[in-house]
């Protein structure tokens, strides 16, 4: 194989072969900026910090049986960097507009699976939309490499990364790769082994863990299989494959921390139960009746080291089933359902068990992806993300990030999708709505706050009975 050419992962493959018309696999990024941008300044950062991924200068080929990712032999950055102005004096419905536009498009498979739209004339500064295919990594990568291209001051310090030397395709190099790899092998497996005998040195009864475990996996593996699929909604129906996005105005994160202290739990627990709240408002206000059982929603779940480098890009997450208690109307008693099922998670082996069947899914034919992508599709309502971000404001090209917004793909038969992202003392609340769904994304964004200013007020006047029981 060439050395400007490697086979893409079974896992990535899956989400290669997940687009659709109606959904396409793009993660989506809306950041706006304080100040304009200089684009000649832009442009500069681009390819000193997001083209040293090799992966960005990479196209899809696949020959049918394989997918490899190849060195686009006529790379040009001005084919991914455009350029656009809102009209007059355009405010966030316009922005909003235009990324539904973009985010109902399919990316161009004949180059490299990105493209930054630089839109000027926003609100006095400036916004970048972000597009990037969901093979080339997941959200949590992804908004790493985004992040990278900041600095924590308006004035960085920008060194020319120089590009690896191309390794020649020799026959004695192609025999010192199988070499190397068969040694990494033998070594990875020696190591296993002797870990495992080490294991039971220490621990007697660890292969009766290691049964145990395997019998959870397999126990998790049915539950999923068998668990029932969502009723019928107004949260599903026939995807249009036109996209509605919308976000909020950001919450104050010390808020949502101090709401999770007082209730005893944490903030993703927080964040979740509001998400529930938002939605069933959604029901009451369309006079519709609310599911006894609830609603689910798929939550990616890392699976990457966190202190693997940030050049390791791919797909390395599995996705669980959240349990939204939209039924329950008292915000404690939600709150307390929703970090129920949210521990019972922790506990399980659902995420590991999906990204498995990614895996197993891209290494077989597309017939075998396709029929069970549509059954897992139909058991949850929506995707629903929670990616934490920088806890300081941060600067790209000059101009300092005032709000950051992330969308990652819905897959199957899924219309909805929800992000929540921290940023710099705040939190960041969006959607995304294909058209055939009967929801509108700005509504929800209103009930989202409502329903997090219930749960709050409800904890503060929940703290004086906490704290006197545990007096007593």
């Amino acid at each position: 194989m060439s050395s400007k050419r490697t086979t893409m992962s079974s896992v990535d493959r899956s989400w290669l072969r997940m687009d659709t018309a109606e959904n396409p696999m793009m993660i989506s990024a809306v950041l706006v900026f304080e100040n304009p941008i200089p684009l000649t300044r832009l442009q500069r950062t681009l390819e000193e910090r997001f083209l040293r991924f090799r992966r960005f200068r990479q196209r899809v080929v696949d020959t049918g049986d394989r997918v490899y990712w190849e060195d686009d032999p006529l790379f040009d950055l001005d084919n991914h960097l455009h350029t656009i102005a809102l009209p007059g004096s355009a405010d966030k419905a316009e922005l909003q507009a235009l990324t539904s536009d973009f985010n109902s498009t399919a990316l161009d498979f004949r180059r490299p699976l990105w493209q930054i739209h630089y839109i000027d004339n926003y609100e006095g500064g400036c916004a970048l939309l972000i597009r990037i295919h969901h093979c080339i990594a997941d959200g949590i990568s992804l908004v790493r490499v985004l992040l990278s291209l900041t600095d924590r001051t308006p004035e960085p310090k920008l060194n020319r990364i120089s590009q690896p030397k191309a390794v020649k395709n020799t026959e004695k190099g192609v025999a010192s790769r199988f070499l190397n790899r068969l040694t990494d092998s033998t070594h990875a497996a020696w190591e296993q082994a002797n870990l495992f005998i080490d294991s039971i040195r220490k621990e007697p009864d660890y292969p009766l863990k290691l049964v145990s475990t395997a019998g959870g996996i397999i126990m998790d593996l049915a539950k999923l299989g068998l668990a029932p699929f969502e009723p019928e909604t107004s949260l599903k129906g026939p995807l249009q494959g036109r996209k509605q996005v919308a976000w909020a105005e950001p919450l104050a994160l010390d808020a949502v921390k101090q709401c999770a202290r007082l209730l005893g739990g944490t903030v993703n627990d927080v964040l979740l139960c509001a998400a529930t709240g938002a939605l069933s408002r959604h029901f009451t206000e369309r006079d519709q009746p609310i599911p006894d059982c609830g609603i689910r929603v798929a939550v990616p779940f890392n699976l990457r080291p966190l202190g693997q480098p940030i050049e390791t890009l791919g797909n390395q997450f599995g996705l669980v089933l959240v349990c939204l208690p939209i039924e329950v109307r008292d915000p404690i008693m939600c709150f307390r359902q929703v970090q129920e099922n949210m521990n019972r998670l922790k506990r399980s082996y659902q995420a590991q068990v999906t990204y498995s069947l990614l895996d197993l899914f891209g290494r077989g034919p597309d017939i075998l992806e396709r029929r069970a992508l549509d059954m897992l599709s139909r058991k949850a309502s929506a995707v629903l993300t929670n990616v934490p971000g920088p806890r300081h404001a941060v600067y790209l090209a000059g101009s300092k990030l005032v709000q950051p917004m992330f969308w990652v793909p819905q897959s199957g038969s899924i219309g909805i999708g929800m992000s929540i992202f921290s940023y710099a003392g705040t939190v960041q609340f969006g959607m995304t709505v294909d058209k055939g769904i009967q929801a509108n994304p700005d509504a929800v964004m209103a009930y989202f706050r409502e329903s997090f200013e219930a749960l709050h007020q409800a904890a503060l006047a929940h703290a004086p009975d906490v704290a006197y029981r545990r007096a007593s």
